[in-house]
C-alpha cells in the first residue's frame, strides 16, 4: 500500500515574543487529503502557528516543507500563491466595503466583478453558507462575516486549508453540511489544518489530531479513539471538572421584563424586531437559541439600551421602565452585558486591561473621583479579574489586543461579573474558548445565578445552551418563539426552529438588483 505524501511539514518551528516562548521547537506534519487538528488552551501557540503557516509571522528557529522542498513564506500572498488558504477566527474585513470587494481583495486575480459576484453565489450556495455580494460588512452578524472568509478561501481552491473556529456560530444542520463539504475536499486531496474547541466535532471529523500545551507539542492522537473529556485533558494537562449540577430558580420576582418589544431596523439589511416577549426571574439563566443575522445583535442592542426604544414600559428592570434609558443609565439601575464582538465593541484593542476595566465599571465600582479617576483601584480590580478568571496575560497595563481571543473573552466576561449586576445580558459568552477557560466562565455565571441576578445567555452554541439555560426561546427573522424549558427540548427540535439556513431571503435584493437564490 502506498504511503500518503506529506503536503505540509513543519520542523523545530520556534517563535518568540517579549517575554514568551509561543512556539518551542514544534514539529507538525499533515498529508494529503488528511483532515489534521491542532488542539491546546487559549495561548497554547495554536493561532501563532498557522500565522507562520500563513506568512503573517516569521518563525525565529525552523524550517517549513511543502510538498517535500524546503520554503520561505514570506506573507499570505506567497502562501496563497502554494495553495494555502486560511480563514481566521478574527475578521481582516473592511467594514465599509460590500461582501463582493471585500472577497474582490482577497483572491488573486477577481476578474470581472459581475461574474465574480455569480461565482459568490453559487459557491456559497454550494456550500450552506449564503451570501448577498451587494451588502455591507457593517450591517452583518459575526456569523455572516465568518461567512465572508470561508467562502473567499474557498472560492481559490486551496490545497491546504487551515480553519480556525469555523462552526462557532452554525446551527447543527449547518454545520454537518459544512463538514460534508470538508470531507469532500478531503477525498479530492485537499488537506485541511482544523482548530477548534468544539471537541466533539473534532472527534467526528478529524483523521489526527496534534496537541499543544505551553507551545509544545505535548501529544497527538486519533480523535475517533478518544473521548472529548480525553482529548481536554491532554490539553489541559489535568481533567475537566464537570459543570455543578444546579437547581432551577424557584423565586416569583421577575428581574428582567420585555412586553411587545418592537424596533425597527437602522440599516436596510438590518432585522426588525416584532413583539418580543419574555420575562427572566432571578436566579434564572434565560437562553435565546438562533441563526446569525436573525436579530440578535439588535436584540441585545435593544436590552442593553445600546438603541433605546419608543415606549417606556417596552423593558423593564425590577419592575422600573427602562426602554427609553440609553446604556449608562441601564448599568446605573443594574445592568451589565458582554457583547458578542470582544476587539472594538466589548474591549479597545489599543488600551490596556485597567483602561477597559474603567470603560465599562467606573460608575458601578465607584472608579470617579470628584472628576479623577481612581487608577490604582481600577489595577486592583482588574488584577483580581486576571487572578480569578485565569487570564494569561503579561500584566493588566497590557493592551486588550495582545490577548488571545479567548484570554480578552475571559478578562471581559470577569469585568462585568466583578460589578455584580442585577441583571446580565451575554452574548456568544464562550466563543472561540478553550474547554477549561469555558467551563470556568459557565461555572462564573452559575455563581452570579446563584446570587440572584438574571442572566440573558444568546448563542449559536446550543450544546452551551442546554447545559447553561433553565428556559430559552428560539430568534427567527426578528421575532422569538415561545419559552420553553430547556430539560425537555431536544436540540433537533431547537435547531428546527432556527430555520437550518440563514442569510438572503426571497425579498432581499442580489447583486444586480434581482432577487437573490434562495436556499
Amino acid at each position: 500500500m502506498t504511503a500518503t505524501p506529506t503536503r505540509l511539514e513543519l520542523r523545530a518551528i520556534s517563535k518568540r515574543f517579549p517575554g514568551v516562548l509561543a512556539n518551542d521547537s514544534v514539529d507538525l506534519n499533515v498529508a494529503a487529503g488528511e483532515i489534521h487538528a491542532l488542539l491546546g488552551e487559549n495561548g497554547a501557540g495554536k493561532s501563532t502557528l498557522v500565522k507562520i503557516i500563513y506568512g503573517v509571522l516569521h518563525a525565529d528557529e525552523g524550517e517549513m516543507l511543502w510538498e517535500g522542498e524546503t520554503v520561505k513564506v514570506a506573507d499570505p500572498h506567497a502562501a496563497r500563491n502554494l495553495g494555502i488558504g486560511m480563514v481566521f477566527q478574527h475578521f481582516s474585513l473592511f467594514e465599509a466595503m460590500t461582501v463582493l470587494e471585500n472577497i474582490a481583495l482577497g483572491i488573486e486575480n477577481p476578474g470581472d466583478m459581475n461574474a465574480l459576484a455569480e461565482r459568490v453565489i453559487e459557491v456559497s450556495h454550494a456550500y450552506g453558507l449564503p451570501l448577498d455580494p451587494g451588502r455591507e460588512v457593517h450591517t452583518l452578524s459575526v456569523g455572516e462575516r465568518q461567512r465572508i472568509e470561508i467562502v473567499r478561501c474557498l472560492l481559490q481552491n486551496p490545497r491546504l486549508l487551515i480553519m480556525d473556529e469555523p462552526t462557532s456560530v452554525l446551527t447543527p444542520q449547518e454545520v454537518e453540511r459544512l463538514f460534508e463539504t470538508l470531507r469532500q475536499l478531503s477525498t479530492e486531496g485537499v488537506s485541511i489544518l482544523y482548530i477548534s474547541h468544539k471537541l466533539d466535532e473534532i472527534k467526528q471529523l478529524c483523521d489526527r489530531a496534534t496537541i499543544l500545551r505551553g507551545g509544545k507539542v505535548v501529544d497527538s492522537c486519533d480523535p475517533k479513539q478518544e473521548t472529548a473529556k480525553s482529548m481536554a485533558a491532554m490539553m489541559i494537562g489535568t481533567e475537566v471538572r464537570p459543570l455543578s449540577q444546579r437547581e432551577g430558580s424557584s423565586s416569583e420576582k421577575i428581574r428582567l421584563e420585555v412586553q411587545g418589544l418592537n424596533l425597527d431596523s437602522d440599516h436596510a439589511f438590518g432585522v426588525t424586531l416584532r413583539d418580543v416577549t419574555f420575562s427572566v426571574r432571578e436566579g434564572e439563566i434565560f437562553g435565546i437559541a438562533g441563526v446569525a443575522g436573525n436579530g440578535q445583535n439588535e436584540l441585545f442592542q435593544a436590552l442593553t439600551g445600546e438603541r433605546p426604544v419608543h415606549i417606556a414600559q417596552e423593558i423593564l428592570i425590577d419592575g422600573m421602565a427602562a426602554g427609553r434609558m440609553g446604556a449608562a443609565a441601564r448599568r446605573r439601575m443594574g445592568m451589565c452585558s458582554v457583547p458578542e464582538e470582544r476587539n472594538g465593541h466589548a474591549a479597545v484593542p489599543e488600551m490596556s486591561l485597567t483602561e477597559n476595566f474603567i470603560l465599562s465599571g467606573y460608575g458601578r465600582m465607584g472608579l470617579l473621583s470628584s472628576g479623577f479617576i481612581r487608577n490604582d483601584a481600577a489595577e486592583e480590580l482588574s488584577r483580581r479579574v486576571v487572578k480569578d478568571f485565569n487570564v494569561k496575560t503579561a500584566g493588566v497595563g497590557a493592551s486588550a489586543g495582545s490577548l488571545s481571543g479567548g484570554n480578552l473573552q475571559k478578562f471581559i466576561v470577569g469585568r462585568e461579573i466583578l460589578q455584580n449586576p442585577g441583571v446580565l445580558v451575554i452574548s456568544q459568552p464562550t466563543w472561540g474558548v478553550d474547554a477549561g477557560a469555558a467551563a470556568a466562565i459557565h461555572e462564573a455565571l452559575f455563581a452570579l445565578a446563584e446570587k440572584g441576578s438574571a442572566i440573558i445567555v444568546i448563542s449559536q452554541d446550543l450544546d452551551e445552551l442546554m447545559a447553561l439555560s433553565d428556559h430559552l426561546a428560539v430568534i427567527n427573522m426578528g421575532s422569538l418563539s415561545k419559552s420553553m424549558v430547556t430539560a425537555k427540548a431536544s436540540i433537533d427540535e431547537i435547531g428546527l426552529l432556527m430555520g437550518g439556513l440563514h442569510g438572503m431571503t426571497e425579498h432581499q435584493p442580489g447583486p444586480n438588483g434581482g432577487n437573490a437564490n434562495v436556499v
